[in-house]
């Protein structure tokens, strides 16, 4: 039998329950073998019984493929009042199936986090988050599903212990969170918005943008909510002109369509 990197992969998958066919193969699969080769292994059959039988060696496999940049539950304070005031009055308004579009999502954090705040007032069944970026690569990521405890350090212990699995040092989202989010690669500047959105959560990155950009975008986002929806944006964005497009400011972060 050839164990060839096809065999790899279901054995990295049985063995840790990260999915490399979500990866670009190319690149993981080179990265991947100048690992292998680090440690003088020949083969990827010898390779995956050192995972099986030697801690170091399996915690350092997880790590190199780790997610390091994300971050759950960002700015807590304002998923406290997510939590406390914006849902409620969302489910009382619109009822229990929510158009929630999570938009430039980049490596899951903020769709994920969004499926976990929702949990404690829906059934997941109920849930459905709708999660566009840009880059091919981070969705891959997302779709992983993997990241470092750095990342969860603000995610609610509850819902940490509920959600995670510990896998080496890092720690991996469940399947059934995984599965209330639908990915799509998306472009704010040049792809059409989607309507009759109930909550739009776009944070931390029309700060690259211009002002003429940021102004476009927010514009679109007010057409693509439905009336009465909700704009959630970062800590360190606003919206200058919020009057002048229509919405009516709720909080710092929240505007709401009227």
């Amino acid at each position: 039998m050839a164990y060839d990197y096809e065999y790899f992969k279901k054995e990295i998958l049985a063995l840790t329950s990260i999915d490399l066919n979500c990866y670009k193969e190319k690149q993981m699969k080179r990265r991947i073998d100048t690992l292998i080769a680090k440690h003088k292994i020949v083969g990827y059959d010898k390779y995956v019984l050192g995972l099986k039988t030697d801690k170091e060696l399996f915690e350092e496999f997880v790590n190199y493929i780790t997610i390091n940049v994300s971050e759950f539950y960002r700015n807590p304070e304002q998923w406290k009042l997510m939590d406390e005031q914006v849902i409620p009055e969302l489910i009382q308004k619109f009822g229990k199936n929510l158009k929630i579009w999570s938009a430039a999502c980049s490596t899951g954090d903020e769709p994920y986090s969004l499926v976990m705040a929702l949990s404690k007032h829906l059934p997941l069944s109920n849930i459905k988050i709708y999660a566009t970026d840009l880059d091919k690569q981070v969705i891959a990521k997302a779709k992983v599903g993997l990241y470092s405890e750095k990342s969860i350090t603000s995610v609610p212990d509850d819902l940490k212990k509920k959600f995670f699995t510990k896998v080496g040092t890092s720690y991996k989202i469940s399947d059934e969170i995984k599965a209330r989010v639908e990915f799509k690669e998306h472009n704010l500047l040049k792809d059409t918005y989607p309507n009759d959105y109930h909550l739009i959560v776009c944070r931390n990155v029309l700060i690259y943008f211009t002002e003429e950009a940021k102004d476009e975008v927010f514009r679109k986002f007010y057409k693509s909510l439905a009336s009465g929806g909700i704009l959630f944006i970062g800590s360190t964005e606003q919206i200058i002109n919020y009057k002048e497009i229509g919405y009516d400011r709720k909080n710092s972060f929240f505007y709401q369509k009227p």
